[in-house]
């Protein structure tokens, strides 16, 4: 039996942005899959009883993670761009499409490049349009899911399903009975997975 990595994310968080460009190596090299569970950050922080001020709203916290987050692209080799928007319900209800489509990995990759890599506008159609695309997925259908209620739904549905698990912010990678928090835990996961 295949063991899976839980992969708990939002479009917003440039931290899972980073996470994702290593973990489906990591999985693959240890012979795991990833699950893709979109969720939605703020909800997920006030369900788990934060009710702080999201980072963007903290200036001095702003400053020290920007340089941070420069650090990790700088590190791994990607351009890091912040989005024009956090405009990401409707990227984060697309995953489950794309899930149910055999797509989620290229889907979050390239969502995440466009996103935190060009920093589009995810509020704007033609990009989530043309990610599903180049994801391999009918890019009409996939707006007419996040459209609909159905997928309306099915996300509130992994959200809910996500807050019951104990997922409290992003990205979360579960694994048998082990949480890791933070793009910056992927040495304990891969060492975790491997021994």
């Amino acid at each position: 039996m295949t063991r899976t990595i839980d992969f708990y994310f939002d479009f917003i968080s440039p931290f899972s942005y980073l996470a994702q460009l290593k973990l489906p190596d990591i999985a693959r090299k240890a012979g795991c899959e990833v699950a893709y569970w979109p969720i939605d950050i703020p909800e997920a922080k006030i369900a788990a009883g934060n009710y702080g001020p999201s980072n963007r709203e903290v200036l001095p916290k702003i400053k020290v993670m920007k340089a941070d987050l420069e650090r990790w692209a700088e590190r791994y080799g990607v351009p890091l761009a912040f989005p024009a928007s956090f405009d990401c319900a409707d990227w984060n209800c697309a995953v489950l499409f794309a899930r149910e489509n055999g797509k989620a990995e290229a889907f979050v990759t390239d969502a995440y490049r466009r996103i935190w890599g060009q920093g589009i506008d995810p509020g704007n159609r033609n990009e989530l349009a043309a990610c599903a695309t180049a994801a391999g997925l009918d890019a009409d259908v996939l707006i007419a899911f996040v459209e609909s209620p159905v997928g309306q739904t099915q996300y509130r549905k992994a959200r809910t399903q996500a807050i019951q698990r104990g997922v409290f912010g992003a990205p979360l990678m579960f694994v048998d009975d082990q949480i890791f928090w933070g793009n910056d835990r992927l040495d304990f996961l891969s060492e975790y997975l491997n021994q």
